[in-house]
């Protein structure tokens, strides 16, 4: 299914920033923003939410530590106890390096899996820009269109009063 999108460029972050709050602020839903650098208070304007990405995180940590601390004393206290000195077979203080290596790893490594799932990054994705130029220096706004002539004249006008260089009507599987 192709859908129907409006796409304004900016010359500068500020007038892109304006354009988003304004147009948010007259119910238009902005599909996406695209800058060359990240815009300080871009997520604000947008209506982002915090990311989940941390939970994501701590809860895989914690089950790193639970499954490091599960096997070391698994091995150490009941699979193949060894007296060692007269130590008690469960040392606690020997645990620690390998369940801060193992809490470290799996959180590590699970969070950017999170990361590329949760943005559709895959091996061999091909970029999809909207407007030439957009990773270089061309600041973009992308609102769904609606299908009411009023709605899009009055989303062209937020567009150019905010200094919108270009708006152009794209149709595209984004």
């Amino acid at each position: 299914m192709r859908n129907k999108f409006l796409v304004a460029t900016f010359e500068d972050a500020e007038s892109l920033t304006r354009a988003v709050s304004q147009a948010r602020r007259e119910n238009f839903r902005v599909y996406d923003v695209y800058s060359p650098f990240p815009i300080h208070g871009m997520d604000e304007a947008l209506g982002i939410r915090r990311t989940r990405l941390p939970w994501v995180t701590f809860l895989v940590g914690l089950s790193g530590l639970i499954f490091a601390l599960s096997l070391q004393f698994y091995t150490a206290v009941l699979d193949w106890p060894v007296n060692v000195g007269g130590k008690p077979d469960n040392s606690t203080l020997a645990f620690v390096p390998i369940s801060f290596e193992l809490t470290v790893l799996t959180s590590g490594l699970m969070t950017v899996a999170a990361l590329f799932l949760r943005s559709r990054l895959f091996p061999g994705k091909r970029e999809r820009l909207v407007v030439e130029g957009v990773t270089n220096d061309v600041f973009a706004m992308v609102l769904r269109r609606k299908d009411n002539a009023d709605e899009m004249l009055r989303a062209r006008e937020i567009l150019e009063a905010h200094g919108a260089g270009e708006i152009l009507e794209k149709e595209a599987a984004l």
